[in-house]
């Protein structure tokens, strides 16, 4: 049994925490917040092995330089000269090729497939009700463009045995016959499922208290000391807190906790935004993905949960109301019948997904320091590859053989 200490409270860090205790080991986490608000909270609930293509693709480029100009548009890069952006960006490109997009797909998708049959799993357990559904998900599309698009990745998605099926408009309509719709069609990633993330957040917080894991609030990590290639001592201002082993599940915060470390851990924080509404009438029961404009809408707790952009900026608490509104002026077009209202600044929450340059997440053991791990850099499918993370946290720190392969996750990678 080792004693470990585990640096973030989102749902990597408390995945990590829930695996770790059942394989016997004595458990803390630290958190720099209170483990109410953070990335874990606001996402759009999605279990996604459908998405097995990483952010960087040779498309991604292209399209990002034109997004660049609209102040609506789902995806932005804010110009600077931050070191950690141009390093970022380099990578970035390097990566947004064909032979990458091909090598990722294999490990993606059995990460994501552990992920969801572990949720499968844990929705089972006495105290986990988060209203895991297994609808899928509906990719709607308005251009031929996308149509071919998603076609094309639909063949990709079966040829990795996913269960991925293209639909005509009279397919969807009678799947939810009372949605009005203005698509040419979608793609039904019969694979992929949805939860509540506030209800799953809540039942591992309870379960790991009531366990006896050390779950501690408002602990920001201040200074890490380390003794002949070990992780030694974590200190939070002047509390102090040493371990055997040290887990890094900072999501966005990660790579300033990896400075106290003297490693690199490159990642941007990619800011997305939220907002529920009302859906007394109930019309959408399966969620939905508006291709063209990257929007994701979710059946959530009675009512809806739209969510979508993707910010690339340091870490800061600035709303922007015009792409929210980019997201409230795409829903109709899709769905006429849909037409939420921009939401007042207080009702919109916002937080930063830790997105690697080459779209796959950091989940392996550190070369520099033999009794550190790292698992970070999920971008948007923190939650739906957080179990898996945290099974593999586990499964590193007890020294056995991992439940798939690791190696294209390795934090060390070029």
């Amino acid at each position: 049994m080792a004693k470990v200490l585990i640096i973030g409270g989102g749902i990597v860090g408390l995945s990590s925490a829930y695996y770790l205790h059942k394989a016997g080991h004595q458990v803390t986490v630290l958190d720099k917040g209170d483990m109410t608000d953070n990335c874990s909270y606001g996402n759009a609930g999605m279990i996604v092995p459908s998405h097995f293509i990483p952010l960087a693709t040779p498309g991604m480029v292209t399209q990002g330089i034109r997004w660049m100009f609209n102040s609506k548009s789902p995806f932005y890069v804010k110009p600077s000269l931050n070191p950690q952006l141009l390093s970022w960006g380099i990578k970035f490109l390097s990566k947004a090729n064909a032979g990458h997009v091909e090598r990722s797909a294999v490990p993606l998708t059995e990460l994501s497939l552990l992920s969801k049959k572990l949720y499968e799993d844990l929705s089972k357990e006495p105290g986990f009700d988060f209203d895991l559904v297994e609808k899928g998900i509906l990719m709607f599309y308005k251009t031929e463009k996308a149509g071919e698009e998603e076609a094309h990745m639909a063949e990709k998605g079966r040829e990795l045995g996913l269960d991925m099926q293209v639909l005509t408009v009279n397919d969807c309509l009678k799947l939810q016959p009372d949605l009005e719709l203005d698509v040419l069609g979608a793609v039904h990633y019969r694979c992929d499922a949805h939860l509540s993330p506030n209800k799953l957040m809540a039942g591992l917080i309870k379960y790991l208290r009531t366990a006896g894991v050390n779950l501690l609030a408002n602990k920001e990590v201040t200074k890490i000391e380390t003794t002949a290639g070990k992780v030694s001592r974590v200190l939070s201002f002047s509390e102090e807190f040493t371990a055997d082993e040290y887990i890094v599940a900072g999501g966005s915060w990660s790579p300033s906790i990896g400075k106290l470390l003297g490693l690199k851990i490159l990642l941007m924080p990619g800011k997305g935004y939220s907002f529920n509404i009302k859906d007394e009438q109930q019309t959408m029961q399966i969620p939905a993905l508006l291709a063209e404009a990257r929007v994701a809408i979710t059946p959530m707790n009675g009512g809806l949960r739209y969510g979508g952009t993707m910010e690339l900026d340091k870490i800061n608490s600035r709303i922007n109301m015009n792409r929210v509104r980019g997201i409230v002026e795409s829903v109709p077009k899709y769905f006429p019948g849909l037409k939420p209202a921009v939401p007042a600044e207080k009702d919109i929450w916002f937080g930063f997904r830790p997105s690697s340059a080459d779209g796959l997440p950091y989940i392996g053991r550190s070369n520099k320091y033999n009794n550190l791990t790292i698992t970070t850099g999920h971008g948007m499918m923190g939650l739906s590859l957080g179990a898996a993370t945290g099974l593999l946290a586990s499964e590193i720190i007890s020294g056995t053989t991992t439940t798939i392969a690791i190696g294209a996750f390795s934090p060390d990678r070029s």
